[in-house]
């Protein structure tokens, strides 16, 4: 299936071709970008994707004084946002979301594919309170099978959560389809689709390992 395909059939996935985010994952791909840029950009994009995923907010207008007079802003309505990474390599792309909102909850979900069957396994969860009533942004820099978003987005929704976003860098045609399958209702801000997966379950032409490049681990 084509990108074209891809955003045809799923409207509700946002792919985020801003000239500075192609520019960043341009030089993600790059196998020469150091550990320490690779970190770098990782944060810069989450910021930017996070920027999108967070568009529709809801606001409510409050009564605030400014130096010269009182008036009526907006701001934003109910409880802070929750932010779920992926662990680890979701860890990078959360600090940069939680740079539009530095008062955000936190939730980790650790999971590590199985090299044999390609299924995660979960080792760690820790969740803040109050998921139903929050806004959650699961973030992870990679969807290639799919699988490791549809668990942790099972488990978000197992607690009560409603209103689930989820943010990657890179996407295989292959992951979108199983994800939209098994979450048709939660919404996808996307930097790249590419080509498809290997026989290891990568992403072509991908970045490699996202977790190893941000942690310059092997």
């Amino acid at each position: 299936m084509t990108r074209e395909d891809i955003l045809s059939k799923y409207p509700d996935i946002t792919l985020t071709d801003h000239p500075f985010i192609q520019h960043k994952l341009t030089s993600l791909r790059d196998k020469t970008t150091s550990t320490r840029e690779f970190r770098m950009l990782v944060e810069e994009l989450g910021t930017l994707i996070g920027y999108e995923a967070t568009r529709d907010l809801d606001t409510v207008e409050v009564e605030i004084e400014t130096p010269l007079e009182k008036a009526m802003c907006p701001v934003l309505k109910g409880k802070k946002l929750c932010v779920v990474t992926i662990m680890r390599a979701g860890n990078g792309l959360a600090e940069g979301v939680l740079k539009l909102s530095p008062s955000a909850r936190v939730g980790h979900v650790g999971l590590y594919r199985d090299p044999e069957t390609k299924q995660p396994v979960e080792y760690y969860l820790k969740m803040p309170h109050s998921v139903n009533e929050r806004t959650i942004i699961v973030v992870d820099p990679m969807l290639a099978t799919g699988n490791s978003a549809i668990m942790a987005i099972d488990k978000m929704k197992e607690m009560g959560a409603t209103d689930i976003r989820f943010i990657c860098l890179f996407a295989a045609p292959e992951g979108i389809e199983a994800f939209k399958e098994a979450h048709p209702d939660t919404a996808m801000y996307i930097g790249a689709i590419d080509r498809g997966l290997d026989e290891k379950a990568y992403i072509r032409p991908g970045v490699g390992d996202a977790g190893d490049r941000i942690y310059g681990t092997q």
